[in-house]
């Protein structure tokens, strides 16, 4: 079978497509963030410990992360209706089994097979986009992915935690799993095939060694937040991810058909957004974890009135993404960068400076510029780096950039709780220590631990507005730059110019 006969010959109705695919990416990424909130009334429904529970959005990440680095192999191995079709299928079985489960241990599987689905489909979305769309017509495409990407996080806590002070946890899943079937059957509908196939043998060791180490670097990242960096576990599973990526990464750059090509860093650009975007991704979890605990724990707000708080920054990012596309087609990404890093890194300092009688209405007003920052930057940074790549390239790059999303999240998550847990530890000793405040003194104690854990975030959010700083700065190298050419259309022109110069010399 030819590529030709895998890819559609109908006239391709982009703005069907880009729906489809668009619903799919908003619900998973929706159903990933519905979560936290529901923890705790899991664990008295099922009667699980915290630890257990964990396990409902760490084993979903982990299964979701390691399936990131093999899309670029499924991609050239399978058509793009049956890909995305499979994805949501089994999205949509994992929803109905996680509502109806009744063990922690069903749940647990229901979570799995949930992200088996959800891995597939934000790559395979990014992808389509870079195939259906001319260059100059990209940036707003992918503007409604950071809608998908940023308005689904967003909402998510605040829908869970009105659900949650009404209903079952279940209604959580009930409500995404109607979305997620109707998406399916518009999708087998409307869904056209368009990715070019190449058909790549299957490399059994790189599926291996690529779990290994992307898994065993993001179960790492995610449980040093709680177990400590020092943890015999976290340590372990560090080092296992660390050996086997690099014996992944070795064995990928020496045969013949990789399954993730990593020769994209060889292209500059994409070398340079892909770590812009690191930075940006660890400094954003800096507001999606710290500003909750800060809101529920220290100041007592419910999970209800927190994710209202964050809902209008949702709501302007969400509006905001595709018009920062739109003027991405226009000028490129360096000054939306700069501009969008200038205002994240000034309202990060913001966040920096909280005490216990910040008003409501501070905070909002903070992070809604915060969003407002961050709505430039995501999107039009990654794609002014995917558009340097060959269209060969696309997979692989889409790939890269989602695999290092993820791991730089975990790290960012990790790396950020550490900060807060050790300096709030630290700021605590020092004000017992000039109170002459013993241990024993419980009420004293608990004001103390209070303040300290208001200090121990706001040195989180300053090392986070280090994260801009740096961020910023490498913005101002962004270049507007086009595809470089296919190697067979490279050798192509240069053989076209050395005939042309003989024939000039004869």
């Amino acid at each position: 079978m030819t590529d030709e006969t895998n890819v559609s010959k109908a006239p391709i109705k982009r703005g069907a497509i880009l729906t489809v695919m668009l619903l799919g990416s908003f619900v998973a990424i929706l159903n990933q963030t519905l979560m936290n909130v529901a923890l705790p009334e899991m664990m008295i429904d099922l009667d699980i410990s915290a630890n257990t529970a964990q396990w409902l959005t760490t084993g979903y990440m982990l299964v979701n992360g390691v399936l990131i680095p093999v899309t670029a192999f499924l991609i050239e191995r399978f058509t793009t209706r049956q890909l995305f079709l499979t994805s949501m299928g089994l999205f949509a079985a994992g929803t109905l089994i996680c509502a109806i489960s009744p063990t922690f241990e069903f749940l647990l599987m229901g979570r799995v097979v949930q992200a088996a689905g959800a891995g597939i489909i934000m790559p395979l979305l990014m992808i389509v986009i870079l195939t259906i769309f001319p260059i100059e017509k990209r940036g707003k495409a992918m503007g409604f992915i950071g809608l998908a990407m940023t308005f689904a996080p967003a909402i998510g806590p605040t829908l869970s935690g009105w659900i949650i002070q009404n209903y079952s946890w279940r209604v959580l899943f009930y409500v995404v799993l109607p979305i997620a079937i109707i998406d399916f059957f518009v999708a087998v509908l409307l869904l056209k095939n368009v990715t070019q196939l190449s058909y790549p043998k299957i490399d059994i060791p790189g599926i291996i060694l690529s779990t290994l180490g992307f898994g065993g670097l993001l179960y790492g990242f995610s449980s040093a937040g709680n177990a400590g960096w020092t943890s015999v576990e976290v340590i372990t599973s560090i080092i296992i991810g660390i050996i086997a990526l690099a014996i992944f990464i070795r064995r990928q750059m020496t045969v013949k058909n990789p399954m993730l090509e990593f020769r994209v860093f060889k292209y500059n650009m994409f070398t340079l957004t892909t770590i812009i975007n690191v930075i940006i991704t660890m400094a954003m979890f800096a507001g999606m974890i710290l500003v909750p605990i800060y809101l529920q724990n220290i100041r007592g707000f419910t999970p209800l009135e927190s994710g209202l708080l964050l809902l209008p920054g949702a709501i302007l990012m969400g509006i905001m993404s595709p018009i920062t596309g739109w003027i991405f087609d226009k000028i490129g990404a360096r000054w939306l960068a700069v501009i969008g890093l200038a205002i994240t890194t000034i309202t990060t300092w913001e966040f920096s400076m909280l005490t216990d009688s910040t008003t409501y209405t501070t905070l909002i007003i903070v992070y809604t510029a915060r969003m407002f920052g961050m709505s430039m930057l995501m999107m039009p940074i990654m794609t002014a780096g995917l558009n340097q790549l060959p269209q060969r390239l696309n997979a692989h790059g889409t790939a890269m950039s989602n695999t290092f999303r993820q791991v730089s999240g975990a790290l960012g998550t990790a790396f950020l709780v550490t900060v807060m847990s050790n300096q709030t530890e630290e700021h605590a000793k020092e004000m017992a220590t000039a109170a002459g405040v013993t241990p024993d003194a419980k009420q004293e104690m608990a004001h103390i631990i209070k303040e300290a854990t208001i200090k121990g975030i706001n040195d989180a959010f300053v090392v986070a507005t280090g994260l801009s700083i740096l961020a910023l700065l490498l913005a101002f190298f962004i270049k507007r730059v086009k595809p470089a050419e296919e190697d067979g259309h490279r050798e192509a022109a240069t053989e076209k110019k050395a005939q042309k110069v003989a024939i000039n010399e004869g």
